[in-house]
């Protein structure tokens, strides 16, 4: 049993890290806005037949309080995340972006702080500031002048957007206290994340020329919405159940190593010298800055 769910493990991660590998391949071929809503809908489609019965009476009940919680969920996870993921890997390689992956606890913390009223320690501080030193270093390149002059790479600048908009929903996450299941869940953060992500289609639609699905582009379509959330959504939960939270949340940090074994190997883009120093500072504050206080001490 021990040995199915770290193999459903290991496939889940590589169903995640692929997201970003896939969203490079197909840059040229469909438009972020697009391919985001065209995610949505797929899986709209596929959930409302099991969400459908129940889910009126639930949003009847609802409190305000729910729906200004659910309405934070829409927003930063519902789907302008994945878009601006998609944009980034414009501008710059899966090899940089997944390495960002690495970063959500460090803004999870310090969104805590406000959102939960969760205190941030000195020791905690610094941390974050080394975490945000490697950041620097893979935005920049490896070059000192470009961080003197903030010319920093976009694509870099939006895939720690997208970083930032994650940790904001792991955090809304934690306020939840509806009484929605997971599958009338999903479908309603689906639902919010279109209506958000709706005028960003209408500026693909009337300023872009490649509105027109090739299959390079469904298929993206497709895997981001099957593959990188349903199953792996369920992968998730069947591993989380079987080994844990705690276990099972630091592999997470697997996905970095992965994002660049699969740019390499799909791709051509194999990882600099200043990717290995920054992933190496990130991981560092980051485990700096979740440390437990009694394991500090």
């Amino acid at each position: 049993m021990r040995f199915t769910a770290y193999l459903i493990l290991a496939g889940t991660l590589l169903l995640w890290s692929g997201n970003w590998i896939v969203a490079r391949a197909v840059r040229h071929d469909i438009t972020p806005g697009i391919a985001t809503a065209g995610r949505l809908v797929l899986v709209i489609a596929l959930l409302a037949p099991f969400a459908w019965r129940g889910l009126p009476r639930k949003l009847r009940a609802l409190a305000r309080r729910d729906w200004a919680v659910l309405a934070a969920l829409g927003f930063c996870g519902g789907g302008l995340h994945l878009a601006m993921q998609w944009l980034g890997l414009h501008y710059t390689t899966a090899t940089s972006g997944t390495l960002y992956l690495s970063t959500s606890p460090i803004f999870i913390l310090l969104l805590a702080a406000p959102l939960l009223g969760e205190p941030i320690r000195r020791r905690q501080w610094i941390g974050v500031a080394i975490s945000f030193c490697g950041v620097a270093l893979i935005a920049a390149h490896g070059e000192p002048e470009r961080l003197a002059t903030l010319s920093l790479n976009v694509g870099d600048l939006l895939a720690l957007g997208s970083m930032a908009m994650w940790g904001s929903y792991t955090v809304f996450l934690r306020m939840r206290r509806d009484a929605l299941d997971t599958v009338e869940y999903l479908t309603v953060l689906c639902v919010l994340g279109l209506l958000y992500v709706s005028p960003w289609v209408a500026w693909d639609v009337t300023h872009e020329a490649r509105v027109t699905l090739n299959a390079a582009g469904l298929a993206a379509v497709a895997y981001s919405a099957i593959g990188s959330l349903l199953i792996a959504y369920a992968g998730w939960s069947y591993v989380v159940t079987r080994l844990g939270a705690a276990r099972a949340g630091v592999t997470m940090h697997l996905m970095p190593a992965l994002g660049v074994l699969l740019s390499a190997i799909f791709l051509g883009e194999y990882p600099r010298w200043y990717h290995f120093a920054g992933i190496a500072l990130i991981l560092t504050g980051v485990a700096l800055a979740s440390m437990r206080p009694r394991a500090a001490a």
